[in-house]
């Protein structure tokens, strides 16, 4: 099922998730709200998205590299499902990229972030795992991580791009935004 994507202004975009009871989590529905987060991101043409971005305020996320395998082959069949997940380590090498978001559209910025992470998560079969990732995997990895912890990669970017940026957040706010897939603003 495609469900709308909550788009900035949203107040479950800016809260810190609720862990997931993974000793209690009924493994049908895990698996279905997985589906529906693969099927609402794919209808976005997306590479990512966490379970906030729909309004749900738990740490879930999705990650599929197939959206850039053009670009990044080597993220080819690259699809993570991920549960609870968390850094353990990270590169003091830095990548910086141009970002963008489904809950923030038309809008992009450079932001830096580590080249390399260690995470430790639960997947989609409530296994634990631990992988490292890095460049693009890593970073996509990162981006979503972030919704979880009420961040945005806009307030990673330099203080005089979120300047720059502030009139057309303040425009996506107040619903003025145009998007291509379902998607909405909920007033607090």
């Amino acid at each position: 099922m495609i469900l709308p994507i909550y788009l900035y202004g949203s107040p479950v975009l800016r809260g810190s998730a609720a862990e997931v009871d993974v000793a209690n989590a009924d493994k049908a529905h895990v698996k279905s709200f997985f589906e529906d987060l693969h099927e609402t991101m794919h209808n976005a043409n997306g590479c990512g998205l966490a379970a906030p971005q729909v309004g749900v305020s738990e740490r879930m996320l999705i990650v599929d590299g197939n959206e850039v395998a053009e670009n990044y082959p080597y993220l080819k069949g690259f699809v993570r499902k991920m549960i609870n997940p968390e850094v353990i380590s990270e590169s003091d090498v830095l990548s910086e990229y141009s970002e963008g978001c489904l809950s923030i559209p038309n809008v992009d910025a450079d932001i830096r972030r580590p080249k390399t992470i260690t995470v430790r998560y639960f997947d989609e079969n409530l296994q634990e795992k631990e992988e490292t990732f890095d460049d693009f995997a890593a970073r996509m990895i990162q981006h979503e991580m972030d919704h979880l912890d009420g961040v945005l990669f806009t307030d990673r970017a330099a203080p005089i791009r979120r300047k720059i940026l502030a009139k057309r957040l303040n425009n996506i706010a107040h619903g003025l935004a145009r998007t291509s897939y379902k998607s909405k603003v909920e007033k607090a």
